[in-house]
């Protein structure tokens, strides 16, 4: 049984790997954050919270362990009519967005990401469920893909 979903002819273009230390920097600063209140609750007192802080703690930990392998699922092609995007570990989400449905293409930068030259690229349609994130672009790729995707949907939309 395959693992990953493969089509013919398409050519999947990756996110770049900075993005792994971007996602564990902001995992580490969220579990020490948890870590410190969890002692503060403990030592005045406080025990349930502080054993429920300290369990998420171990999660989120646990679940940091993944980042590397999940930044990694991270895909998308151009193809002549639409864009696909692929994500996921267990749970894999494939979606393709028609460039004539394009409603909004938008470019984030948060300060982490922002430090090692990362944007996510966003894409919009009128429907919801199609509404598709692309994180870890460096700042070129995401403003090429960007300029590229409104062209594309320009000429798509001309016929409609």
């Amino acid at each position: 049984m395959a693992s990953r979903l493969e089509l013919p002819d398409v050519e999947w273009r990756r996110v770049s790997s900075k993005l792994i230390a971007v996602e564990l920097i902001g995992a580490a600063i969220s579990i020490v954050g948890m870590v410190a209140a969890a002692v503060a609750l403990f030592l005045f007192g406080i025990g349930i919270p502080a054993l429920i802080l300290g369990v998420l703690a171990v999660s989120s930990l646990v679940t940091a362990a993944f980042i590397p392998r999940r930044v990694r699922a991270y895909g998308y092609a151009l193809r002549e009519d639409d864009m696909l995007f692929r994500r996921g570990l267990l749970f894999q989400r494939f979606v393709a967005v028609p460039y004539g449905r394009l409603q909004l293409v938008d470019i984030n930068r948060g300060p982490l990401a922002r430090a090692f030259g990362l944007s996510e690229l966003k894409l919009v349609t009128a429907a919801a469920t199609t509404a598709v994130t692309i994180p870890g672009l460096t700042e070129d790729d995401a403003v090429r893909l960007r300029d590229h995707l409104v062209d594309v949907a320009e000429s798509r939309r001309v016929g409609l």
